[in-house]
């Protein structure tokens, strides 16, 4: 593989993480660079490792993986999205309640999991191919770290424009994106037959 089709791939794989961190980062109260570059780093490390993951598996469970990959998003990235647009209607409307100033890290590295499984059933079919692993894992983490990075940014000057409904927007992004994935999986099974 060369390298534009590993920075074409490494962008394409990096575009999940992009559009959580865009909802992360507007859930958020202003949060500093140095929050969103956390974020990118833990994106970014969980991306560049589940090709890696993926490889190491290969043949032995490619067709297993494949199979419930997209599942196994969809469940994590609902249950968080749900989570975010439920607790968006949580505070009652007298108190002026300030949104965090950073995330857990559990869920930033659950999120990042759930937006990065799709690398890793590409690492599986890059098993069969003649390439670098380890050169287009750290590809993809790095271009990953970048655009999630971005997004925390991004989301930082669209929170404040939203207020408490940046969460419940936050939320729906995570849940579409968990759909998305379901429907793209679902849209290859039905050209395959």
């Amino acid at each position: 593989m060369n390298l534009y089709a590993t920075l074409i791939l490494a962008l394409a794989l990096s575009m999940d993480a992009f559009a959580a961190a865009i909802g992360k980062g507007a859930a958020l109260h202003r949060p500093h660079f140095r929050e969103a570059l956390r974020t990118g780093l833990i994106f970014g490390v969980v991306e560049a490792c589940t090709p890696l993951i993926g490889w190491s598996i290969g043949l032995y469970a490619s067709q297993y993986i494949m199979e419930w990959d997209h599942w196994i998003a969809f469940t994590l990235l609902f249950i968080l999205g749900y989570r975010m647009v439920t607790d968006s209607f949580k505070a009652s409307p007298e108190k002026k309640c300030e949104p965090p100033c950073r995330h857990n890290s559990m869920v930033l590295i659950t999120t990042a999991i759930a937006t990065s499984l799709d690398a890793m059933a590409i690492g599986v079919g890059l098993a069969f191919l003649q390439v670098n692993i380890i050169h287009t894992a750290m590809a993809i983490g790095i271009m990953t770290m970048i655009m999630a990075t971005l997004g925390m940014l991004i989301g930082r000057y669209i929170g404040p424009l939203l207020g408490k409904r940046a969460e419940l927007i936050g939320g729906l992004i995570l849940i579409a994106i968990g759909f998305n994935i379901l429907f793209e999986h679902l849209e290859l099974f039905m050209y395959s037959k």
